[in-house]
């Protein structure tokens, strides 16, 4: 079976853009005339032909087909451009050694923790026992996997095991694709973490009979957090801030703030009670 494949303008969004959603596609643009394409050329062969469909090699003559070269800011032949999942993920110019260009393949194709985590997330929600044991496996391969720990750190929690989702997710910084899910985690294991140890029924009947619910109020809506219950609990730290100012300026409004990254910062309910704390504040 060959992985190489000579293209034109007018496949390439089949053969490049709609393929690499299957298999990692690198771009080959080069020329007849080129001699540094023809010292290239065979390394990108040799190796794709070694990988055995971990990606594929799309070559596309700058002469006949320019228009993409063009689109991508070639200046200078041989390009090579990395698509993986329709999109643009990493590129070089030049004839490099096959040991650069190895090296650029380690950050192209997908590693066999890639796979695990891509396996995992896949059954999560039919057999999370499953998936949590590829989401490990993937961990003792590449321990730094920012996605292994993510979908591992989710079913803990969902789990209530927030101690070691805690030790899986508080240092990373939430950016990239990731970014979401990574907040929304380091938030709800913190909410989870200041569930007071008094009862909702004991609360409920300590607040019915102060005469300063504030801090109650406040316990109250720790302990609704904790439990995910989060637009009751946004409904009782609302009422502690606007019957405490003090509180309405530093625990309630914190407290508010961290719910917000746990249901999305710009969802409904955040831009509802977003909306309800600026009012009360100024």
């Amino acid at each position: 079976m060959s992985w190489i494949q000579e293209i034109t303008d007018d496949d390439f969004q089949k053969e490049v853009v709609v393929r690499s959603h299957e298999v990692p596609v690198l771009v080959d643009f080069w020329a007849a005339w080129c001699g540094p394409c023809r010292v290239l050329g065979p390394t990108l062969e040799r190796l794709v032909n070694e990988a055995q469909g971990k990606f594929v090699l799309a070559k596309i003559d700058v002469d006949r087909s320019p228009r993409h070269a063009q689109a991508f800011g070639v200046r200078g032949i041989p390009t090579v451009i990395a698509f993986r999942n329709g999109k643009l993920v990493a590129e070089f110019s030049g004839a490099l050694p096959e040991e650069s260009v190895r090296e650029f393949l380690k950050r192209v194709i997908p590693s066999e923790a890639d796979a695990n985590v891509a396996r995992a997330d896949a059954r999560r929600k039919d057999d999370p026992d499953a998936a949590e044991a590829l989401y490990r496996e993937a961990l003792s391969a590449e321990a730094s996997h920012r996605g292994a720990a993510v979908g591992l750190a989710e079913i803990l929690v969902t789990r209530g095991e927030t101690a070691e989702a805690s030790t899986l997710v508080d240092s990373l910084v939430p950016a990239g694709s990731l970014a979401d899910r990574i907040a929304h985690l380091q938030s709800e294991i913190k909410l989870r973490r200041q569930k007071p140890e008094m009862s909702e029924g004991e609360l409920r009947k300590r607040i019915d009979e102060s005469d300063k619910a504030g801090p109650l109020l406040l316990d109250l809506g720790k302990l609704l957090a904790a439990e995910k219950r989060y637009p009751e609990a946004l409904e009782v730290l609302l009422q502690a801030a606007q019957g405490d100012r003090k509180l309405a300026e530093g625990e309630a409004k914190d407290l508010m703030v961290e719910i917000f990254h746990a249901i999305g910062v710009r969802s409904p309910l955040a831009d509802e009670y977003r909306t309800k704390l600026t009012r009360l504040l100024y």
